[in-house]
């Protein structure tokens, strides 16, 4: 039995599309959120596009299910849309990778009781080729930089995820203007298909190592750069206020929050393998 209907999922994605690009679509008139909340045994987590593509979720929620009785349905949108659904109390739970708006988030009252769950890191890829000679050094800004000097496209997410933002930081980090020059792609979609822009003109892109290492479509791409301390990539999951939000499922998103935690959540993360590889780590990141 598939733990994330598909039928919900695209519902819910047209919604975040609709919702994020400003038209003014109520949740409960196309997935009635507040009245499968009151399930205790179903949860909405809202999450990032890389948790999703990197097949985590595929591996981790039947073993939670497994273990709790709890369905899981899944959100997959970059962290900043991941945020807005749960400032409107559209989800339970939120699994997400971007530090500074977790705390912003927390700070406001939207979410309560976050808890680090793991942590992997963001590479540079790009063209085998290396026409701006990226792997002459292990310093991501100065990457940046190198790149921003070139001809060769660099393809940015665009979408106010949790890997937009380090991609955005790291710029700043280096003063370097480059969305004025036009080298500079955003595709305004997740990892995946950001990847796929990326291939199909042969340029540069910032992803996350999970979803790098589960992507097929490499065609010339090859990771270039990675170990900067700046490119760890840590992810955090909190549960939406139910003080602000009444229809959450308190007693389910705790459950699910406090599974990730615990030393069976924590294990499912560290034996999960792409073709041998661990994607995911537990622990602070380094």
């Amino acid at each position: 039995m598939a733990l994330v209907d598909e039928s919900d999922r695209t519902l819910m994605r047209i919604f975040c599309r609709r919702t994020f690009s400003g038209a003014l679509l109520s949740l409960a008139a196309s997935v009635p959120f507040a009245a499968r909340a009151a399930d205790p045994s179903t949860i909405i987590v809202a999450s990032t596009t890389s948790t999703e593509q990197s097949g985590l979720f595929a591996y981790l929620l039947p073993r939670f299910q497994a273990q709790t009785g709890i369905r899981v349905k899944v959100v997959a949108v970059g962290t900043g849309q991941a945020l807005d659904i749960g400032r409107r109390g559209d989800a339970d739970v939120l699994l997400v990778h971007d530090r500074s708006a977790e705390d912003r988030f927390i700070a406001q009252g939207s979410g309560i009781e976050r808890r680090d769950v793991m942590f992997n890191d963001f590479v540079i890829v790009g063209p085998k080729s290396d026409p701006a000679q990226i792997r002459e050094t292990t310093d991501a800004v100065g990457a940046l930089r190198r790149i921003a000097r070139s001809t060769v496209p660099f393809i940015s997410r665009g979408d106010h995820s949790g890997t937009h933002a380090t991609e955005l930081r790291l710029w700043q980090a280096g003063d370097i203007a480059v969305t004025q020059r036009g080298i500079y792609r955003e595709t305004g979609s997740g990892m995946g298909p950001t990847l796929n822009i990326a291939a199909s003109l042969n340029g540069y892109t910032l992803t996350d190592r999970g979803t790098w290492l589960s992507f097929r479509n490499r065609q010339e791409l090859v990771l270039l750069l990675a170990g900067d301390p700046r490119l760890a990539n840590p992810y955090g999951v909190m549960l939406v206020n139910p003080a602000r939000h009444s229809h959450v499922n308190k007693d389910g998103g705790m459950a699910f929050v406090n599974w990730l935690a615990s030393t069976s959540g924590q294990e499912a993360i560290t034996s999960f393998r792409v073709n041998g590889e661990q994607l995911f780590f537990t622990g602070a990141a380094r």
